[in-house]
């Protein structure tokens, strides 16, 4: 099947699909894995199978056919490739995450899903999912020896890691955000399916924005139409998102993500099988089981606020939202947000007093050196996300090339 009719969208057009969630794309260089998680989320590739024949129809009613899509019931298998071009976490990355992690003190869960879920961030991974209805999903991560399940059910979010032999009970908002109550809530912060990866992409198309009909595709045995997003403009480092979205009843089934500078997808994410009946029942049943270790999502929030570090990053990442005390510059695809550290101190400047050698030689690995009418600051670069941390302590940050931040850095100056 040719390619079909495009459309220009506009903020009218997508805000009839979903809010805007765009906190994870503007984030300082130490948190650039742990927030692209919440970007990239559980993100499957699939193998195709054919192209199917099927009628024509035109981006705009595509997304309108995404919009519509009210699929409460499936379950499914999906696969999960992420290649940011930074080492893998593994493990370690659940340490940086508010809370996660077990340690030898004992606070923390080794099941906790904040620290979970950013396992996610690198590799290939393959999941399960259920879900039925708002009030009940299940999502599990297979290993080679070892399985990690995610239920929410009915205001309950049990999580449990086989490895570990550790359980996690909450409230569905805790497991969101440490202290938030509300009910009946999914677990909140990484994008569990095609669909809401979708969405978040959709969120970004504008006037910036070239949308059309790229052909069909069959995923996981589904004859799918393919929707193909590509930014208008230079500069960002996101080079195009297609999305195969079910023929019948328009629910995405593969998202991938490639970058503008070539290679492979930064993002493949689909399901591998999938079925849109009702799950058994027995999905999202859990019981703990006999003598694994149960951690209270309220004993963790007593713990922290003994320590004093109750809720930090969340209450940072909620600064985000929406841009909320930020200075973003541009528009589209290729925004920057101008972001000011704490402080105000930046990396010691080349050949600075006090800095041992070996010391500088290592910071200047970390990324590249670069001048401006702004000044002079270090890149630190992704396959996605690049932020410019200038000497004089502000951090430009942005789904664009190292190019476009410094242009950025130099404009605000």
């Amino acid at each position: 099947m040719t390619s079909n009719d495009s459309a220009e969208t506009t903020g009218g057009t997508t805000g009839t699909v979903v809010r805007r969630r765009r906190a994870a794309r503007y984030i300082v260089p130490v948190a650039v894995a742990g927030v692209a998680a919440a970007t990239i989320g559980l993100v499957p590739a699939l193998a195709d199978s054919g192209d199917p024949e099927l009628p024509k129809i035109t981006a705009q009613e595509l997304i309108e056919k995404i919009a519509a899509s009210d699929q409460q019931q499936m379950s499914g298998t999906l696969k999960v490739t992420a290649d940011l071009g930074i080492p893998s976490m593994g493990g370690l990355a659940g340490s940086f995450a508010p809370g996660g992690g077990a340690d030898k003190g004992g606070e923390g869960s080794a099941a906790d899903p904040q620290a979970k879920l950013m396992e996610l961030t690198s590799g290939t991974h393959t999941l399960r999912l259920a879900a039925d209805g708002p009030d009940k999903q299940r999502l599990s991560i297979l290993g080679d020896a070892a399985e990690y399940s995610l239920i929410h059910n009915a205001g309950e979010v049990w999580a449990y890691d086989s490895a570990s032999d550790e359980v996690y009970h909450a409230e569905a908002g805790e497991a969101g955000a440490r202290g938030d109550t509300k009910e009946h809530e999914a677990p909140k912060g990484v994008p569990t399916t095609p669909k809401e990866l979708a969405e978040e992409a959709l969120t970004a198309a504008g006037d910036t924005t070239s949308v059309t009909v790229d052909g069909t595709a069959q995923v996981a045995g589904r004859d799918a139409y393919k929707l193909l997003i590509k930014p208008k403009q230079s500069g960002s480092t996101i080079g195009s998102v297609t999305v195969a979205v079910d023929a019948e009843n328009g629910v995405p089934l593969k998202f991938t993500l490639a970058p503008s500078g070539g290679g492979k997808a930064v993002i493949d994410a689909g399901f591998t099988k999938v079925d849109f009946g009702k799950p058994d029942a027995s999905s999202f049943a859990f019981t703990p089981p006999k003598g694994a270790k149960v951690t209270e999502a309220e004993d963790l929030k007593a713990e922290d606020l003994k320590n004093g570090k109750a809720d930090k990053a969340p209450e940072e990442l909620g600064a985000l939202e929406g841009f909320q005390g930020l200075n973003v510059i541009g528009e589209g695809w290729t925004s920057v947000a101008e972001i000011e550290v704490p402080g105000g101190a930046g990396l010691p400047a080349q050949g600075a007093d006090g800095v041992p050698a070996e010391a500088q030689q290592f910071l200047d690995a970390l990324g590249d050196r670069v001048t401006g009418s702004f000044g002079s600051g270090t890149v630190f670069k992704t396959r996605l996300v690049n932020a410019l941390m200038t000497d004089d302590g502000k951090v430009y940050v942005g789904a664009v090339t190292k190019d476009a931040l410094v242009r950025a850095a130099d404009t605000a100056k």
